[in-house]
């Protein structure tokens, strides 16, 4: 494989959020006699990149070996190696957290949904094979 190449095409690719990506906060502030808790909440990632196809369910699961082929929640496999994008796909990576409050003096409701992203690049290369009928 060219030095550099990240992944290929076709291969299921597993991905998962790091330990540092929150699933839930929870905040707390006082302003004089009031107290208020907001709660932000997320049901995990959303990924795109140009050529790929994605299945992602919650925040992923982190590969460990002797892990069965197909059974991350949350893959990315491309199908175009990524030359044709100047040699490097841009993946972007994004939670999207809904938010609500409280507070002792009763009040409560939801907040607007917040959002947090970002990107990385990963160079995808292509393999390819001739099979040969030895039989003969």
């Amino acid at each position: 494989m060219d030095g550099g190449v990240q992944t290929l095409v076709g291969v299921e690719n597993w991905v998962w959020a790091s330990e540092d990506t929150p699933q839930s906060v929870t905040a707390t502030a006082t302003a004089g006699p009031v107290t208020a808790t907001v709660t932000a909440s997320s049901t995990g990632l959303t990924l795109s990149a140009p050529d790929s196809k994605v299945s992602c369910q919650g925040f992923g699961t982190p590969w460990q070996s002797g892990m069965a082929e197909g059974s991350s929640p949350c893959t990315m496999t491309f199908t175009r190696s990524s030359e044709h994008l100047g040699g490097t796909s841009t993946v972007n990576v994004g939670v999207s957290y809904s938010a609500s409050y409280t507070a002792t003096d009763g009040s409560q409701g939801d907040l607007p949904p917040a959002s947090t992203s970002g990107t990385l690049s990963i160079k995808v290369g292509e393999a390819q094979s001739l099979n040969t009928d030895d039989q003969k």
